[in-house]
């Protein structure tokens, strides 16, 4: 079987998580230390589809050093430091995350130099956000940062579904919204790139203030009315991400996955947007009375927040909704596939970036039943303290 062959072969393995089969399939072709880039790069994938990250690390980095232009690679590296919360590095590799196939649609070409974190007092310096809403929310903390340590008159530029939110936060002169002609500049920064260039570590974290976003008042008293006549323990919640995200199939779940969720004094609030947020209208016999859906009545993450500042607590898997609740400062459950996105570290179930966010995380590839069970096990301890057990 030649190289491609090969390769044709095992990616779909990968993608099902038959890190395994991949590795027995791999290893023996490099008994003697040596052979084709390709290889060592299967290998280093199939040992992190198996969880075993710090293995992987030592291949990723001598592919990186074999092919220092190779970007897919050096992005690959990015996420295992991250992931290990080796911050240093891994900021600066993370540097090389645009130009990939899931990447090239968010790269801005700005016709002005980026900031290199020094101060630059009667300057003016812009910040963007780049990415998905989850990100945007969990760096928006480093704006007011970036503004004490550069003394620079900063803009912030954002998508217009979070601008409304970003609007009552400290740590920035002016706002302007994605598409719009931005005021002039002197300098530039992505919102992700404010962790290298100000050199952030793990230690920093979760930084103050926290938290750093608020639910406009009224929305929070539309909501509560809204939710008042349910009585019990009330627990926002969501099993599916955006589909065309590049990792969704091992992120997401079925609605039915969670029917050990459905307990007497609970109800389950469903917060879930996009092509999934139907199956709460029809939920599964099992959980059908203590499922009530909200989407169709979520108009902007406006409602979302306030929905959270309403309810006890969110469960959910990996998704923006999480990023906004840990930043409201909200009691968020998270529940993680067995190679989690690198801002959730490993082998901890708590997270630096937000004290009131907790983790559950998969200890076998695509198996949720058991993460489900905990959590299950949890909301029951949690119903108990909050005497409604």
């Amino acid at each position: 079987m030649d190289m491609k062959d090969l390769e044709l072969q095992v990616r779909p393995m990968l993608i099902a998580g038959r890190g395994a089969e991949v590795e027995a399939m791999v290893r023996p072709l490099l008994a003697s230390g040596t052979g084709p880039v390709t290889l060592w790069a299967l290998l280093a994938q199939a040992l992190r589809v198996q969880g075993r990250v710090l293995e992987a690390r030592p291949i990723q980095e001598m592919l990186v050093d074999a092919l220092p232009g190779h970007l897919s690679t050096r992005f690959d590296l990015a996420e295992t430091l991250l992931l290990l919360g080796e911050f240093e590095r891994g900021w600066r590799e993370y540097a090389y995350r645009y130009s990939l196939a899931h990447t090239t649609r968010i790269e801005r070409k700005v016709q002005r130099p980026r900031w290199d974190g020094r101060p630059i007092p009667g300057k003016t310096l812009l910040i963007h956000d780049e990415q998905g809403y989850g990100d945007t929310f969990q760096f928006m903390r480093m704006v007011a940062w970036a503004k004490e340590k550069s003394q620079a008159n900063v803009i912030l530029e954002i998508n217009h579904e979070t601008a409304s939110l970003a609007r009552r936060m400290k740590g920035f002169d002016a706002m302007t919204v994605r598409g719009e002609l931005p005021p002039y500049f002197d300098v530039h920064a992505e919102m992700m790139s404010l962790p290298m260039i100000m050199g952030l570590k793990l230690s920093d974290l979760p930084g103050e203030p926290m938290p750093y976003l608020s639910a406009l008042p009224e929305r929070r008293e539309q909501w509560r009315k809204r939710l008042a006549p349910y009585q019990g323990l009330k627990v926002a919640f969501l099993w599916a991400g955006r589909p065309t995200h590049f990792n969704d199939a091992n992120r997401s779940m079925s609605l039915e996955m969670l029917a050990p969720l459905a307990q007497e004094g609970v109800t389950l609030f469903s917060v879930q947007k996009g092509p999934k947020e139907e199956q709460a209208l029809n939920p599964p016999a099992a959980m059908g009375k203590h499922v009530v859906s909200l989407s169709p009545e979520i108009k902007d993450f406006e409602d979302t927040a306030a929905i959270l500042m309403e309810v006890d607590l969110l469960i959910s898997i990996d998704s923006s909704p999480v990023h906004l609740a840990g930043a409201l400062g909200r009691p968020a459950w998270v529940m993680l596939p067995l190679l989690p996105d690198w801002r959730w570290l490993q082998k901890r179930d708590d997270t630096p970036w937000y004290p009131t966010v907790r983790l559950f995380r998969q200890t076998e590839w695509g198996q949720w039943g058991p993460v489900i069970d905990r959590v299950a096990g949890a909301l029951a301890e949690f119903k108990k303290a909050k005497g409604q057990g």
